[in-house]
């Protein structure tokens, strides 16, 4: 019986060696590992912004609460929808009276990774980003002084903000209102997709078609502007290397020209993160393209000069889908109630 024990011990050793043997020898793992990690199961630490419990408790409200805005409408999560991959579903965002936003809206899933936010990079964070929606003219419509003057109308707001910025004389500030939001959306990340399983040495993860697909993305040069941890969001590049897209499809937006005024970044965007991709449609700054297979092809012929064959295309479309990962499970917070002191809405 002993005997039976320990061969069965020996075989099962044998197999595990066997196993790790297969894997540190598959060529398309140690390439993928080399251009490509792993969501982490853990958000970063934000140096400037530690992230604490009671900060992101109150980031979390303030994220969903609408009386930010001046319409008391909308609110960061209407248009970076956590039920819906971190965006909204439309071609550009709705605002303030309806308007309608000149560019797509973004996914704030993994943004926390990002170089720099928004499609032209003007925001260097998270904290900086959380200030632009919030008095854009076409988005919330609101001001810094509505914002502190809303919040410090609820006493509960009060007590979050005191607890969550200890020592402060006025703790409710426009600059901290920023500082909770990024410490909440530091934790929307999507960690253990099917695709980080992959490089983290399990082989059997990903399936042939999406491996032949990642072969392809990788062969074909995609990897160059969608590698790295959040497979894009790392670096400027011009829309239409190599053939500039229609016209339909820029939407006569100029990317980063209308920021820095330099020539050479006409038509220059933050190329997107890729993870998750199968639920952020639609796709590109402008929002006119719904189809990933889509997607994929115009990016094939506009960045690298190539046609995919249909069969190519659906490999690379197969990998991208595995790159979605677990979404979180946000519980929506009950609200501060609002006094008299409250502002009211003002939809004009």
């Amino acid at each position: 019986m002993r005997r039976t024990t320990i061969f069965s011990a020996i075989l099962l050793a044998l197999f595990f060696l066997l196993i790790t043997t297969v894997y540190a020898q598959d060529p398309l793992l140690k390439q993928a590992q080399a251009l490509f990690k792993p969501i982490p199961k853990e958000p970063p630490v934000l140096e400037k912004n530690p992230v604490t419990p009671e900060k992101t408790k109150l980031g979390k409200m303030l994220y969903f609460d609408p009386r930010l805005s001046k319409s008391a409408l909308i609110s960061c999560n209407t248009c970076h929808n956590i039920g819906i991959g971190g965006a909204d579903y439309q071609e550009t965002s709705i605002g303030h009276g309806w308007q309608k936003g000149g560019r797509n809206a973004p996914t704030v899933f993994n943004a926390i990774f990002n170089i720099a936010q928004f499609w032209d990079g003007r925001a260097p964070d998270l904290k900086e980003q959380a200030k632009g929606p919030v008095q854009a003219a076409v988005e919330m419509n609101s001001t810094p002084d509505h914002v502190v003057r809303t919040l410090s109308s609820m006493p509960e707001y009060w007590e979050l903000f005191a607890h969550a910025f200890p020592g402060e004389k006025n703790p409710v500030s426009f600059e901290n209102m920023a500082k909770a939001i990024e410490a909440f959306e530091a934790t929307l990340i999507t960690p253990d997709s099917r695709f980080d399983q992959f490089l983290k040495g399990e082989v059997t993860a990903l399936m042939a078609v999406e491996k032949q697909g990642l072969k392809l993305f990788i062969q074909k040069g995609c990897a160059a502007c969608h590698g790295g941890l959040n497979m894009g969001g790392t670096g400027y590049f011009p829309f239409g290397v190599v053939e500039k897209p229609k016209d339909e499809i820029t939407a006569g937006d100029l990317g980063r020209f209308t920021l820095t005024g330099v020539t050479s970044d006409q038509y220059v965007f933050k190329s997107p993160s890729l993870r998750n991709i199968e639920l952020t449609m639609p796709y590109f700054h402008s929002g006119k393209v719904w189809s990933l297979k889509s997607a994929v092809a115009l990016m094939s012929s506009a960045q690298l000069g190539i046609s995919l064959t249909e069969e190519q295309t659906d490999k690379i479309v197969a990998f991208l889908k595995a790159t979605t990962g677990v979404q979180p499970r946000i519980t929506y917070p009950i609200l501060p109630v609002a006094t008299k002191d409250t502002p009211t809405p003002k939809l004009d």
